[in-house]
């Protein structure tokens, strides 16, 4: 079995501060991704993101995820236009619902949260393939819009999902979906299934990414072969991609940075 992608978590509960040399070790390694939180009330998604491809000259960057009560689909399809234009092929944009009680927290939530997110993620994936987008829905109003500077070609979008109608969704409209890595092995075969049905209903063709969290306690011994065995295991399950981070108390991706180099 081949391993997955590999990369790791930025969590948000390092400082700001310490993003930029962390982006400079990542981007040295062989480590392919280094994925951002959008956490309430920590770090944001696209500023994190904008200096993190501006520090670096290969790794690539995604955004998981940027809750969509949010943002103004429009912005976000500005944000991550320009985002993409600046480092083309370099970011992997994911959307979702957001922490529904963070989203009470801010009056953003919304009743239908399904609903807003099919809405949303349609006229992002619109507007960032230069299409001129006129929609009334429930949620997004947009009329005659379009981008001035859309990007050559879309960055990837995917859904951070746990639940089947939005798995399913993340195979309907997005090129893949984002997993917390709660799941174990065979909710993870389930998820990549449900993804499956959700991309075939859509008469879409293409192999969906699958993408996983994997927090693992950086103070384990023998982490790399933890590391490789684990992302052996999540492969063989149905997974494309797996970023592996620690816990809240012990952020700092470094430790997995040195076992996978």
């Amino acid at each position: 079995m081949s391993l997955p992608v590999l990369g790791v978590v930025f969590r948000p509960q390092s400082p700001p501060e310490s993003l930029r040399e962390i982006v400079t070790a990542v981007d040295e390694s062989g480590v392919a991704e280094l994925w951002l939180w959008e956490d309430c009330f920590l770090e944001g998604g696209i500023s994190t993101a904008a200096a993190a491809l501006a520090w670096s000259d290969r790794v690539t960057i995604g955004i998981g995820l940027l809750p969509v009560p949010l943002r103004n689909p429009a912005l976000a399809a500005m944000e991550l236009a320009t985002l993409e234009r600046i480092a083309p092929g370099r970011l992997i944009a994911g959307l979702g619902h957001g922490v529904l009680d963070w989203m009470g927290k801010v009056g953003a939530r919304a009743e239908s949260p399904l609903t807003l997110l099919r809405e949303y993620t349609t006229a992002v994936r619109a507007l960032l393939a230069g299409e001129t987008v006129d929609v009334a829905g429930r949620y997004v109003t947009l009329d005659g819009v379009a981008l001035d500077w859309p990007p050559q070609a879309p960055p990837q979008l995917v859904l951070g999902a746990t639940r089947p109608k939005t798995l399913r969704l993340a195979g309907e409209l997005a090129d893949g979906v984002l997993l917390t890595g709660e799941e174990d092995l065979d909710g993870l075969r389930a998820a990549r299934a449900i993804v499956e049905e959700g991309r075939a209903s859509s008469g879409r063709e293409g192999r969906p990414r699958v993408i996983t969290y994997a927090e693992v306690d950086p103070s384990r011994s023998d982490l790399r072969g933890t590391l490789l065995s684990l992302a052996e295991d999540l492969a063989a399950a149905g997974a494309d991609a797996v970023a592996f981070h620690g816990t809240a108390s012990s952020p700092d991706p470094r430790p997995f940075l040195d076992a996978l180099a």
